[in-house]
């Protein structure tokens, strides 16, 4: 017979479960109602099953170019902050310097900060160089953010790569280059999954950078999301729609990386 505290584990877990899932089921429940049954009645199931808030979004540019702009800066965010973060986090995990905790704590506060403090900043430098409403633009605004993050990171799971190994390929003759690409990266796989998993949930996500610097050619599917209101109201069905598809890309990537993310929590990086 199972125990009592077995029992109660189990419950508990249920109701957890149930917690979790109910707003992602109740969203995608309303992506399949109409307006009209959304806003009159409460209901588990919809009466009149629909696809057209989904055909809405695949056939209007304004809601279908959101997600490809999304996707454009997300891709060129988390490619840079990897190439940025590789090499820092090489050199604090080995490599001693003046003042190289201090640097590391620095980049750590950047990441601390709410992106409303680099908002002005942003937009009037952008402003400025033309940057304003481009992908590059976003992108490079969000690698004051995942940057700090993907170093503290990958430097946690290099550090965990014995330093003889280095000292061994040196010996036999490897460059640096081809030691770091064809032995070193190799090992700290899991990490580089789940940095760029982190630094692609942050950029798909971000809302208040990607809205102020876009305007028309790279506006976001976030920015998108929040402009549902007409002048019959709220557009509660594509809206609903919208987001059962905002979630999906983030599903797929955490199905890849979601072992990496494991081997994260299990050494303390995450």
């Amino acid at each position: 017979m199972p125990e009592r505290g077995t029992w109660w584990r189990g419950i508990f877990l249920a109701l957890y479960l149930v917690f979790a899932i109910l707003p992602i089921y109740w969203m995608v429940n309303m992506s399949f109602k109409t307006n009209a049954e959304i806003v009159s009645t409460l209901s588990l199931w919809p009466a009149a099953f629909t696809l057209e808030h989904y055909r809405t979004i695949v056939t209007d540019p304004s809601w279908y170019s959101g997600y490809i702009n999304s996707m454009i800066y997300v891709a060129l965010n988390t490619v840079i902050s990897l190439t940025v973060a590789l090499p820092a986090a090489y050199a604090f995990s080995r490599y001693q310097f003046i003042g190289d905790k201090h640097v590391f704590f620095w980049l750590l506060t950047n990441r601390m900060t709410p992106p409303a403090v680099f908002l002005l900043p942003f937009f009037q430098l952008y402003t400025t160089v033309g940057l304003m409403d481009t992908h590059l633009g976003v992108a490079l605004a969000h690698l004051v953010f995942n940057v700090p993050l993907a170093v503290w990171i990958l430097e946690g799971f290099m550090s965990g790569v014995p330093r003889e190994i280095d000292e061994t390929a040196y010996v036999d003759g490897y460059s640096f280059p081809r030691f770091f690409l064809t032995i070193f990266l190799p090992l700290i796989k899991a990490g580089v999954g789940v940095a760029a998993f982190f630094c692609f949930m942050f950029s798909w996500v971000e809302l208040l950078l990607a809205r102020t610097l876009t305007s028309v050619d790279a506006k976001p599917i976030v920015a998108t999301m929040t402009r549902t209101v007409s002048a019959s109201g709220m557009d509660w069905g594509v809206l609903a729609a919208a987001g059962v598809l905002t979630i999906v890309p983030g599903g797929i990537v955490i199905w890849f990386v979601r072992h990496y993310i494991a081997k994260g929590f299990a050494m303390g990086r995450v």
